[in-house]
């Protein structure tokens, strides 16, 4: 097991895509680069948060990078008292502009970080804000002043005067804002005071724009109407009803026209003039297509609409440049389209012929294609033809409601979807040409389909179906629905837009959650909620097996491939099943019992993908893989042949609903709700080969430190030791240096070559070396080398230096150098008392063998006169 075992499958995240945009306000800088409410010279950022805080950041292009932009935050202010709800940036990019909840609206110096006005009067949410400037003369308004206190009509003379200074005009700033009471009001910015209240709205005012040119005001309104306003007097001038609830309208062509977007989700043009629309009717969208902005600067040869479902739409202006002429026109062209985010994604499969494109499900109606082959970027490469990596290449529309699942033929021009509004369809993909149709649409189920898919495998060679797979759809599919049948539905290429069921199939007791092809394509198996998997034969539709043993409902099921078979099931194949009982089964074809089950999942096993089994080379003993995705929003490889979990892929945040395999390369790719959508790289060889090059190098540098030690070459020995980070071999060392036998004369440790190493440590180094000492201190054992070694540091190194070093990555169980010196000092001192203990404890013994010494004194005495008594004779003289 442990030879088998030596290689482990492991992925490593390559790319993601991810939300970039999932509502509120966005603002164009005058480049095109779209980001969050920005100068138009792209100096500085500021955003407004529901925190009522408004943040100020400072932007800078990176010095080699220029599509890299550099942000430091430079300020956090409080603007209102409740939440900004509109912001509005003047050209110089020097003033913002705030409106709030609460009616008020503010200017602030951006680069000063205060409030230069303070406006009242609306009695309502803030709703729109427009800086603009118009000419205005300061004699005709001083005298205008005048002749309101005085009075009395003007002299000859002062008419003169007037006539001369209404010449020299000058332009001032003005601030058009807007309320949800449909009030537009004009605020000058000079005297700081409303010049104009503009009140025919009868709805709350979503939009505002000035024409230099014509000196013209546009407001568009819920109230589903467009007015030009006279800049001179500020009446109406003309009123046009658009029939849509308007968000954002803007003048281009020097104020001739006005493009406006609403809730129809359609850019439609007006000319100023004549109050016309300029633009062919077009078909309203759903309310996910509705317009909530639109983005545009005079210097760019397009505008960006903003969507209800976070989708940027780029939309060419070169049928309206100048000189324009007025005349009806189609609408504009779309040639790019941005997703802010793919919002919950249900299911994904790669298409195409060569697999660079994407097929998502994302909890829509319609079907997302995304390229994963990017262009290269180049200076005679225009906006519309470049391609990056995850930009939308088509929108596959026709579903009226969500689509839940999908599958993807050999070949990859055939895609099949199925959806909430009980129908299926078969697109005919060709990116080559761009084009994406709708080949035949599938109707009959009951209810809402839950399961649908196609033969995977490919035709003879020889056939005409696999040179040119184009023209011949596949030969088949299956569906299967919540009304607990199943469908096969055959295909030719003289199909005329809808099909009939060749046999329908009352399959399970309970909704029915996958369908999945066999590689011969002469069987195919349904999952269900009522917990069982059902074999049926394809051209029958009769079951001829069932799987029982899950707990819950089942919700994934995938045939094996034909090489992917585990010793004892037989030639017939496996097929896996993922349950909401949190395990994966393996079943035998043979006679439908269960091989194996994995479980490691800590919630519902969604989704299945079997990886071809590519082995590295002759000490490659794993079995066919399996990859699972779950509601724990973990994606998990098995080792089929011995049930081990060779790796857990983590990336998501939510649930993992989508999972599919890149046939050629083998790499996954998984998307869940969360919105993210991960790229898996097969990194097996990478990490075999790292792994073996560590390993070599352990044991050629584990030689040399023997080397080092036999040959008594202290010094390369110890800093090889720190360098592999082997204490054991470190402490030996180290004590072969205290306790050497010749030390040398003034050495600190023992030798002067090991003072001279420790005395020329790295900080990181000599952080690991004072963690050694730390361990190696608190045993009695190898203590007194620890505290001779720490000694000779303390006197190599001033405090400063040793105060200074901090832990490099998590190497020590606190960290901070005073946890390490804390410990160090507490069994330092412990050690010291056991020292005091033992000298003490001396003294009593020497007392002790002193006393010994003279009782054994007297008893040698005491026997030399016992032996005088019994071997002679005493005499006794008077």
């Amino acid at each position: 097991m442990a030879q088998r075992s030596s290689i482990k499958t492991t992925y490593a995240v390559g790319r993601v895509l991810q939300p970039i945009y999932s509502g509120g306000s966005v603002a164009l800088s005058e480049d095109g680069r779209i980001l969050a409410a920005l100068t138009p010279s792209v100096s500085h950022l500021i955003t407004c948060s529901r925190s009522l805080s408004m943040r100020i950041y400072d932007l800078s292009l990176h010095e080699v990078d220029d599509l890299t932009v550099q942000v430091e935050l430079l300020r956090t202010l409080k603007p209102h008292a409740s939440p900004v709800v509109t912001l509005a940036v003047d050209r110089t990019g020097t003033l913002v502009a705030t409106g709030g909840a609460d009616g008020i609206v503010k200017v602030w110096d951006i680069r000063g970080g205060y409030t230069t006005h303070t406006f009242h009067g609306h009695s309502g949410v803030v709703s729109a804000l427009h800086f603009f400037q118009v000419e205005s003369n300061k004699q005709e308004d001083a005298s205008a002043d005048q002749s309101k206190k005085r009075k009395r009509r003007k002299s000859k003379a002062d008419e003169q005067i007037n006539q001369d200074a209404s010449r020299d005009n000058t332009l001032e700033f003005r601030l058009a804002s807007s309320a949800e009471d449909g009030k537009i009001r004009i605020w000058d910015l000079h005297k700081k005071k409303s010049a104009a209240v503009l009140d025919s709205h009868v709805s709350v005012v979503r939009t505002l724009d000035f024409s230099p040119h014509e000196k013209i005001l546009v407001s568009g309104s819920r109230d589903k109407t467009l007015i030009v306003w006279d800049a001179q007097t500020w009446k109406p001038r003309r009123t046009m009803a658009v029939l849509e609830g308007v968000e954002s309208a803007v003048f281009i062509c020097n104020g001739q026209v006005i493009f406006s977007g609403g809730e129809f989700g359609r850019i439609r043009l007006w000319s100023t003039s004549a109050g016309t629309e300029l633009t062919q009717e077009q078909q309203p969208g759903t309310e996910t297509d509705g317009i909530v902005d639109i983005l545009h600067h005079q210097s760019l040869p397009y505008l960006v609409s903003v969507h209800a479902d976070q989708v940027f739409n780029y939309h060419s202006l070169e049928p309206v440049t100048l000189p324009f002429v007025e005349e009806t026109i189609d609408p504009l062209p779309i040639f790019r389209r941005v997703s802010g985010t793919h919002d919950e994604v249900i299911d994904l499969a790669h298409v195409g012929s060569d697999r660079s494109l994407l097929a998502l499900a994302t909890n829509s109606e319609d079907i997302r294609i995304v390229t994963l082959s990017p262009s290269e970027p180049s200076k005679k490469t225009s906006l519309a033809d470049s391609k990056y990596f995850g930009a939308d290449t088509a929108l596959l529309k026709g579903h009226e409601d969500i689509i839940i699942c999908l599958d993807v033929d050999w070949s990859g021009h055939w895609l099949a979807t199925g959806a909430k509004d009980n129908t299926a369809r078969l697109w005919r993909l060709d990116p080559e040409n761009d084009s994406y149709t709708c080949f035949a649409v599938l109707t009959g189920h009951a209810e809402s389909l839950g399961a649908i898919a196609l033969p995977h495998a490919p035709p003879p060679e020889s056939s005409p179906a696999f040179s040119d797979p184009l023209l011949h759809p596949p030969a088949f599919l299956v569906s299967g629905s919540q009304d607990r049948t199943v469908k096969r539905w055959d295909v030719s290429k003289d199909s005329k837009g809808t099909l009939r069921a060749k046999y329908t199939r009352k399959a399970h007791d309970k909704d029915i959650n996958a369908i999945d092809i066999d590689s011969t394509s002469t069987l195919f198996a349904s999952a269900s909620q009522d917990r069982t998997v059902k074999i049926y034969s394809a051209v029958e539709g009769e079951a001829i097996g069932v799987l029982r043993g899950h707990r819950r409902g089942v919700w994934t099921v995938k045939f094996a491939p034909k090489d992917s078979q585990v010793p004892g099931s037989s030639g017939k194949g496996l097929v896996a099943t993922g349950s909401g009982d949190k395990t994966v089964k393996i079943w035998n074809l043979a006679d439908y019992s269960c091989l194996l089950t994995l479980e490691g999942h800590s919630n519902s096993v969604l989704k299945l993908a079997w990886i071809p089994f590519r082995p590295i080379d002759a000490r490659d003993k794993r079995g066919p893989q399996l990859a699972s995705a779950a509601g724990d929003g973990l994606v998990k490889i098995w080792d089929t042949q011995s049930g081990e979990a060779m790796s857990t892929l983590d990336n998501h945040t939510d649930r993992v609903w989508a999972l599919a395999l890149q046939p050629e390369t083998g790499a996954l790719v998984s998307g869940g709700g969360d919105s993210v959508i991960t790229f898996w790289e097969d990194t097996t060889s990478a990490t075999l080969e790292a792994a073996t090059t560590a390993e070599t190098e352990r044991v050629e540098l584990d030689q040399r430190l023997q080397n080092f030690a036999y040959a008594g070459n202290y010094r390369e020995a110890i800093t090889l030791a720190l360098q592999m980070d082997q204490p054991g071999r470190l402490f030996t060392l180290f004590k072969t240096v205290v306790e050497t036998e010749a030390p040398d004369h003034d050495s600190m440790c023992g030798l002067k070559a090991v003072d001279e190493v420790i005395a020329h440590l790295g900080d990181e180094q000599l952080y690991k070396l004072l963690l050694r000492l730390r361990d190696w201190n608190t045993n009695v054992r190898s203590a007194p080398v620890a505290q001779k070694i720490l000694w000779t540091v303390v006197k190599s190194y001033p405090a400063s230096r040793l105060a200074s070093l901090k832990p490099a990555g998590k190497i020590g169980a606190k960290g901070s150098l005073k946890d390490i010196l804390d410990v160090i000092k507490a069994y330092s001192e412990r050690h010291y008392r056991r020292v005091e203990e033992l000298v003490d404890e001396s003294y009593l013994l020497d007392f002790t063998l002193r006393e010994m010494d003279e009782v054994a004194d007297v008893r040698s005495l005491s026997n030399g006169t016992s032996r005088l008594e019994s071997n002679q004779d005493v005499v006794m003289v008077d």
